[in-house]
């Protein structure tokens, strides 16, 4: 995994996804707050939502709030949550953001928690192995072992 530097604009981009978290927080329906940095300077934020059957991340939302407002790129994205303490903490992107992240914003560097350090990636290589169709690839789902070898 590629991590990169950690620059003072990390922790303005942290502070933010805190803020949203302290004003919305809920113990069920709004576990996490996220901020991304876009190309044009400005912060977008994100809520999740959750209810007892569905939840929508807080990345997906800052990254659906980012395409609304005509962002061209994602720089630098975050996730928070709160702590035992009660101090917002990064939190890694799930599997879903993950490879929303490494469709929309492949080159974006993520904020992480690296066994309590924080770090920061490129965010395609937060999903090594992403989904793909059958056409997209170069075996078959059908049978891939079965394949006539040609060497």
């Amino acid at each position: 995994m590629r991590f990169v530097d950690l620059d003072p604009s990390d922790l303005t981009l942290f502070a933010r996804a805190g803020e949203v978290l302290r004003a919305s927080h809920h113990a069920e329906r709004h576990q996490v707050a996220a901020a991304m940095l876009g190309t044009s300077g400005r912060v977008h934020v994100g809520l999740h939502l959750g209810s007892r059957r569905v939840n929508v991340c807080a990345e997906s939302s800052a990254l659906a709030s980012a395409r609304i407002a005509d962002e061209t790129g994602i720089v630098t994205a975050v996730a928070v949550c709160l702590g035992e303490t009660g101090i917002p903490q990064v939190t890694n992107p799930c599997g879903v953001c993950r490879e929303l992240m490494g469709a929309y914003c492949p080159e974006a560097r993520v904020l992480l928690d690296v066994q309590g350090e924080v770090r920061k990636a490129v965010a395609e290589d937060l999903m090594p192995l992403p989904w793909l169709r059958p056409e997209e690839t170069s075996w078959t789902v059908m049978a891939p072992a079965l394949r006539k070898r040609t060497d």
